[in-house]
Order: structure tokens, then sequence, then C-alpha cells
């Protein structure tokens, strides 16, 4: 794995570039066979909440002699942050945790389209698309997750009706801009936790690890969209993984900009495009489910996945999974034609 590059496409460019993967040495020898395979206990230390979350998290992101040894600061201002849509001005001169944690200006740099039935991006991310459908061309069951596990095994009524759906996976790298966004609107029926381990989400442990998206603690929010005002793709679960680094998922979800948060409960109406929650913080992964034939998804989307980029994903699962890079709030599916 030490010499696969991977490479994603820039949306609004349509330029295929190489990411810079960040701890991609220490990654690869932590989600080694070796590893795992005799120090078991290491690698379970290293991905457990006290020192993945707590120990690693105060080091890389909140005293300052730790972000500058560890070279989160130098990392993430190599990747070209643009400070300039931060809602505090001086957000540059305070710590790695409060550049990750940003707020920007999203109602004016992250325009939405304002078509009906249409589901948006949930975060700043790499996307890939995917089906739980055996015989689709997108079928990815097994690969990045266990579906029972993913959604919780105890949760037979969830279970059933996300069966043979469809999937998008939105993958945050340490320098985006981590608050979540709805990506539809409709109405809460439920919002759970499953507790799970703190893996990374490098693509590398991704594809050695097999399904660390399921294994990971997560927030599962059951959003029904078939409500007045809602937009109509019939139940979506949005699916916030915390990785390596990342130990809190905090809900907050405004109606007006980052005014008067919420803690998110079952009965309240979301809207699409406002902010839901901020994962605290490292990198991270939202995982949108979409009930069977509700959903038609991008056709720039779907092209660029099978493109001829050079991805861990691909070369690792064997088949096209090249990503798109892709803006929160920014139209990724619409309404199935078939249901509209």
């Amino acid at each position: 794995m030490h010499d696969r590059q991977h490479q994603y496409v820039e949306r609004h460019t349509g330029q295929l570039c190489t990411e810079l993967l960040c701890s991609d040495g220490f990654i690869h020898f932590l989600y080694s066979e070796s590893l795992r395979e005799n120090a078991a206990w290491l690698f379970r230390m290293v991905t457990s909440y006290r020192l993945s979350s707590q120990l690693l998290a105060l080091l890389s992101f909140d005293l300052p002699f730790g972000a500058q040894q560890f070279g989160i600061v130098r990392f993430l201002q190599s990747r070209g942050i643009d400070l300039h849509e931060c809602v505090d001005p001086d957000i540059s001169r305070k710590t790695a945790r409060a550049i990750f944690e940003r707020q920007i200006r999203y109602w004016e740099c992250r325009p939405m389209p304002q078509t009906p039935a249409t589901v948006v991006a949930p975060a700043d991310a790499r996307l890939v698309l995917g089906s739980l459908q055996p015989q689709s061309h997108l079928f990815i069951k097994g690969k990045f997750f266990a579906y029972e596990e993913l959604l919780g095994a105890h949760q037979q009524r969830w279970l059933q009706a996300f069966a043979g759906g469809d999937v998008a996976i939105c993958r945050l790298t340490p320098e985006k801009y981590h608050y979540t966004h709805c990506p539809v609107s409709g109405v809460v029926r439920d919002i759970y936790d499953l507790p799970g381990s703190y893996h990374s989400c490098h693509p590398a442990a991704t594809v050695a690890l097999a399904t660390p998206l399921s294994k990971n603690r997560r927030v599962v929010t059951i959003i029904d969209t078939d409500v007045a005002y809602g937009t109509g793709v019939g139940l979506v679960a949005m699916v916030e993984v915390v990785a390596l680094m990342v130990g809190n998922i905090t809900q907050c979800y405004s109606e007006v900009k980052y005014k008067q948060p919420q803690q998110i409960l079952p009965g309240m109406f979301l809207k699409i495009g406002q902010p839901k929650s901020v994962f605290r913080p490292g990198s991270s992964t939202v995982v949108l489910l979409f009930q069977a034939g509700r959903v038609q998804f991008a056709e720039d989307l779907l092209h660029n996945q099978t493109g001829p980029g050079l991805s861990v994903f691909s070369q690792g699962f064997h088949m096209p999974l090249v990503e798109t890079e892709v803006r929160v709030r920014s139209y990724i599916a619409t309404q199935s034609r078939l249901t509209s």
C-alpha cells in the first residue's frame, strides 16, 4: 500500500488530484497485519477512546507544542484552508482545534440549489456512491461497512427500511470544514448512538480493516422526508462516524446561520442545508442511506467514480471507486423519476 497513490476528482474543475494523505506512514504501520496480529494490545489501545479521542487529540489540537510537534498546524496550513470564509476573522491566531472546528459563512460561500426534491452534500468531503442491491454496478455491501452493524443489529425497523437501498459515503479529511449540514428537509423519526472504536478513516485503514465505518462509534439520525415541506425522497439515514482523534459528535442544529443551536430530538423538523452537528476534531465520515428506488444520483458523480484515477479504494476493493470532492450543500441526488 505504500506505493499506492490516492486520487480524486475536484468537482468544480473536473481535475484529477492526488491527495496528500495525513500521517500516511503511521497509518500503514498501525493497520499492518503484523502489528494487528502480533501486537493486538497496542492496536486496541491506539484506537480506544482514552488514547485516540482524549490524549492524541489533546496533544495534536489543543497544546501549542504538541500541535507543532505532530505537524497538525503545518499540515492544515499546507492544505490551503481559505480562512477568509470564516465567521471569526482572527481564527488563524488560535489553536489547531479552533481552526478545525471553525464556522464559515456558508450562506455566502456554500450556495445551495433551490430545486425541489434535491439531496445535498452533508459536508465538505470526498464522496463515493454505492448500492446495497447485488445486481447494481454500484454494489458495495461488505466493502466499507457491515450493513447490520452500521445501523445496529437491534434496529430491525430501520434495517428493513433501508434494505437494498442506495448509499453515499462522505469522507472528511482533517483540513475540511467539520460541521455537517442537513442533506434533506424532514422530520426526525429517531436518533441514537452506537458504541465502537476510533479507527482512522484514512483510505488505507478502510481497505485494511474492512468495514471500519460500522465498527467505530457513530450517531444515527433517521429523517422522514415524506412530510409537509419535506424533500420527498422517503426515509434517509444520516450516520455520523467518529475516527482517530475524533471523540465527539456534538448535535447543534441551527435554523438560522449558527444561532441558537439545539440538541436534535425525535419530532423536530430539520431544514435542508442548515448546520446539524460538528465533529471534534480529526477526520471523520458521514454515511447517507436511502431507501431503494427513492433517489437518483448526480450524473457527474457517477461518471467520476468510474474514471481513470488511481484510488486506494479501487485497488483495495477491486472495483472503480474514485472519489469526487464535493462542497457542503451542493447537489448530489434528486428524487427518483420512478417516485416523482
